[in-house]
């Protein structure tokens, strides 16, 4: 367990456990670095948020937790510079209600960094540290805009690229699909080596299994056809000549009969 001898055990008890679910659990856009050696001054990145000249950017900040927290409010500071009417032009504190009079025990540190956050989003122009972009923030927000874009291009730490979803997923689906190809084309290879033609199921069609008794509407004279069975362990090709031969030998040995009736039925005749 962290030792300080700014805050008592049963703080630093409860700052562990906030701090743990800060690193599990992070706000959206925040991100909470740890010191396990000292719990008196925590060091956090919060992103721009989209939308504010602000945006694309990640400011680093620290809260400093004094003897007597949680009875009194951490003092906070941008690390980063910025262009901020909340945020002193010199050493970066931080002026907020929330740091200031409306400070209760109750509040963690959660609230007090969403809360840091949402300034970037709404500055109070009524409390301001940096008088000059409070009064550019109420006389001509464009120009105000337009100087704390420069600071967030100039200052600002550049946020990680994010990979977008289903990366991941299409890229193991282009893998699969490698190997696949490369399989086809080994067995491909392997049968024009032994001179059989065996042909190959599609990866992703579903076992088959044609059934032979449709070879029943073939007229006799037809070339011979083949039957696949497509499974799990590969094809196999089944030949329907011999069936064919069967049947025109039936047929042939029906003819004959007939035709010994009638050559029997002619000598019948001539006797008479």
């Amino acid at each position: 367990m962290a030792t300080n001898e700014n805050l008592p055990p049963n703080v630093i008890k409860q700052l562990a456990k906030e701090l743990k679910n800060l690193d599990e659990t992070p706000p959206e856009g925040i991100r909470v670095g740890v010191n396990d050696d000292d719990f008196s001054t925590i060091f956090a990145d919060i992103e721009g948020p989209a939308g504010t000249p602000y945006a694309n950017g990640v400011f680093r900040m620290k809260l400093i937790l004094g003897h007597d927290f949680p009875y009194s409010p951490p003092a906070g500071y941008f690390l980063t510079k910025i262009f901020h009417p909340n945020v002193a032009p010199k050493n970066g504190e931080i002026c907020v209600n929330t740091l200031k009079k409306d400070w209760n025990p109750g509040l963690g540190l959660r609230h007090v960094l969403i809360v840091v956050r949402c300034l970037l989003i709404e500055p109070f122009p009524g409390s301001a540290l940096n008088e000059q972009a409070g009064k550019m923030l109420l006389d001509d927000y464009e120009e105000y805009a337009r100087h704390a874009r420069i600071y967030t291009d100039c200052h600002a730490i550049k946020p990680k690229p994010k990979f977008k979803n289903g990366a991941i997923s299409e890229s193991a689906t282009a893998l699969n699909v490698d190997q696949t190809n490369t399989s086809v084309l080994s067995t491909e290879q392997k049968n024009g080596a032994t001179g059989a033609a065996v042909p190959l199921p599609s990866p992703l069609a579903p076992a088959t299994n044609t059934a032979v008794n449709g070879s029943q509407d073939q007229p006799t004279n037809a070339a011979p056809s083949k039957v696949t069975e497509t499974g799990v362990s590969g094809s196999t090709t089944l030949s329907t000549a011999p069936m064919m031969k069967n049947k025109e030998n039936v047929g042939l040995s029906k003819v004959n009969a007939d035709k010994k009736k009638i050559d029997a039925r002619k000598k019948s005749l001539k006797r008479l």
